[in-house]
């Protein structure tokens, strides 16, 4: 998995704008600053696909503490007992090397030299881990309940569905703020997201990277990929190696100040605005800096896997995806023929072999 013994580390760094939550909790007594600042969302999603945010009602400790248990469970999980793989890995555990990125060589190819991602062509599946915990209600009535599974909680952690849902509620709810902005921001009315979201198939979805097994410099943890959901968010992970495409093709690492989130556009949110906002394509690497924190970890005797707190925000299962209004009338809008968000999802789970 690993490529070279150089740090291809990227070239750009992206310093986006902070986008402050207390102006959406404010709006109704200064509008016409929480206008600017959907404005200011509505054209980070455009222009980078990434949107760097802080909310008040989500401190630092409660990322430690979800990243603290996240840690003890990958370290002790066998990977078996508590994988579904008759859902396609919807609930519970997805041991490593069982997703593969779908095949973006092509697209690859086509970046400059100062660009290319490091994850191999054809892709091979990635070493990471991840544990899938739904958020929020499920639909009384779905066409697809092979996405809205019961949960699997670990025995061996009498905590975990009060910390699961503690972190997975902060982040959802960040996301419904979030996407209720990208909307004013785009003109549009302001539920037009908000409103197919709900009884979404939200997955609070870590992903574990083992550094005693997987730390040598420039492994792929996971391979160059965009996300198949609507958006998608994550606090501030303990070890770096995050790198992401803008919209033109560079390759850039994000700045995320402590204290801060960071989200991304997903394929949903690219059907809904016709392109308008493309799904930003990531990787995960071990660079130079990441190596720096694992030997610091190492030294103080502190867990060596890395755990990302992401959720996954979706649009519910049965709503149909197809550009909506203003971006209806796009040029390109016959890349977008109408579909269940539910296929949608069961497709992209085909390509990446889990379905």
């Amino acid at each position: 998995m690993s490529n070279t013994d150089d740090d291809s580390t990227s070239t750009l760094k992206l310093n986006l704008p902070i986008i402050d939550f207390n102006k959406f909790i404010n709006r109704k007594e200064d509008p016409e600053a929480y206008e600017k600042e959907c404005s200011l969302v509505a054209d980070c999603l455009h222009k980078y696909g990434i949107v760097i945010l802080r909310d008040p009602n989500v401190i630092e400790e409660n990322n430690e503490t979800f990243l603290t248990m996240m840690e003890s469970y990958f370290e002790g999980s066998d990977g078996v007992r508590d994988a579904r793989p008759e859902v396609h890995y919807q609930v519970g555990v997805t041991p490593n090397h069982t997703e593969k990125p779908r095949n973006h060589c092509t697209r690859m190819g086509a970046l400059g030299p100062n660009d290319k991602p490091l994850s191999p062509c054809p892709p091979e599946k990635d070493p990471k881990w991840r544990f899938f915990w739904r958020i929020g209600p499920s639909p009384e009535k779905t066409e697809f309940p092979d996405l809205n599974m019961d949960p699997v909680i670990p025995p061996e952690f009498p905590q975990w569905t009060e910390v699961m849902n503690m972190w997975g509620e902060k982040m959802k709810d960040a996301c419904f703020t979030m996407a209720e902005m990208a909307a004013v921001g785009f003109k549009m009315d302001a539920d037009t997201f908000t409103s197919r979201m709900l009884y979404g198939c939200h997955l609070l979805a870590p992903t574990g990277s083992d550094f005693n097994k997987y730390g040598e410099l420039n492994t792929v943890l996971a391979g160059y990929h965009y996300d198949l959901n609507f958006m998608t968010i994550h606090g501030k992970s303990r070890f770096p190696g995050l790198n992401v495409w803008t919209r033109e093709g560079r390759r850039a690492s994000v700045v995320i100040p402590d204290g801060c989130l960071i989200l991304q556009a997903g394929k949903q949110l690219e059907y809904l605005t016709g392109g308008h906002v493309l799904a930003g394509f990531h990787e995960v690497i071990v660079t130079k800096d990441t190596r720096r924190v694992i030997e610091e970890r190492k030294a103080a005797g502190k867990s060596l896997w890395r755990v990302s707190s992401t959720l996954f925000s979706q649009i519910q299962s049965d709503q149909i995806l197809v550009p909506l209004p203003p971006f209806d009338k796009l040029e390109g809008n016959e890349k977008f023929p109408p579909i269940k968000a539910g296929h949608q999802v069961q497709q992209e789970l085909q390509a990446i072999e889990l379905f």
